[in-house]
């Protein structure tokens, strides 16, 4: 079970807006077996989910990674994502411009080149990962080429918006839950303005067992709507705490 949420305060506090914990049983007891805090694998398992649309679904030759996004999330993004390409130059877009050296850092960490650009630029991109937290979108049509491969992965409640509807009409849709993705995920404001049907969007791990070929053409537009489901978080807490005890690390609670 993992328990959390968005407390848009914390940043007063000095601690980052996301907050969770996940809780682990054992399946044939239901003993407590750990509990395992959900701030960093919630990161980690994010943008893993990101790198991976991208390692299945970019064009194998794209150079210019675009980010929408500077909090806390889009350093995560920026290293998993680099892992899956080799970008040669990383562009990127922040509502609060000077939020953006924060991720510039972690681009240069990287080796890679970084430049602040605003939104008309990101047409530059062949592939752009947006991670923002915003309720009307910012991403429009006009701004990806074609040919992009999009991971967008801020739009996980009703309300939030990162993208044009219309971007969504234009391009193949993938999403980790279908549910999710049309529900509260970033197809929701398509599929209610009847430009998308759920019927049409294709579950990533179809195309990760070969059922599905993924991207068809150079010129497609491709779009992961990632909306994080909790099975990623149970799988990832399970590798955590099974390394912990190969290490001797964590604390043995009596119960």
């Amino acid at each position: 079970m993992k328990a959390g949420g968005y407390f848009p305060g914390n940043a007063d506090k000095g601690m980052i807006n996301h907050q969770s914990s996940v809780f682990l049983f054992d399946p044939d007891t239901g003993r407590p077996v750990a509990m395992v805090g959900g701030n960093l694998l919630t990161a980690l398992r994010t943008a893993a989910a990101a790198a991976i649309s991208i390692d299945r679904l970019a064009r194998a030759d794209a150079k210019v990674l675009g980010i929408v996004g500077a909090g806390h999330q889009a350093g995560f993004q920026l290293r998993a994502a680099a892992r899956a390409r080799g970008f040669e130059r990383v562009i990127a877009w922040n509502l609060h411009p000077e939020m953006l050296p924060k991720l510039g850092a972690v681009a240069a960490e990287l080796g890679l080149p970084f430049e602040a650009v605003p939104l008309e630029r990101m047409v530059e991109a062949d592939v752009i990962v947006t991670i923002t937290s915003s309720p009307a979108a910012s991403l429009l049509a006009a701004h990806v080429a074609p040919g992009t491969h999009l991971a967008c992965m801020g739009t996980d409640t009703v309300g939030k918006q990162e993208v044009e509807p219309a971007l969504l009409a234009a391009a193949t849709v993938f999403t980790d839950e279908v549910a999710q993705s049309v529900t509260i995920g970033e197809a929701q404001h398509a599929v209610g303005a009847g430009l998308l049907r759920g019927e049409s969007i294709t579950p990533i791990g179809a195309v990760l067992v070969g059922a599905h070929p993924g991207r068809q053409s150079e010129a497609e537009i491709t779009l992961f709507d990632g909306t994080g489901v909790g099975l990623q978080d149970l799988a990832v807490a399970g590798v955590a705490v099974a390394r912990a005890r190969e290490r001797g690390m964590g604390i043995e609670v009596g119960v």
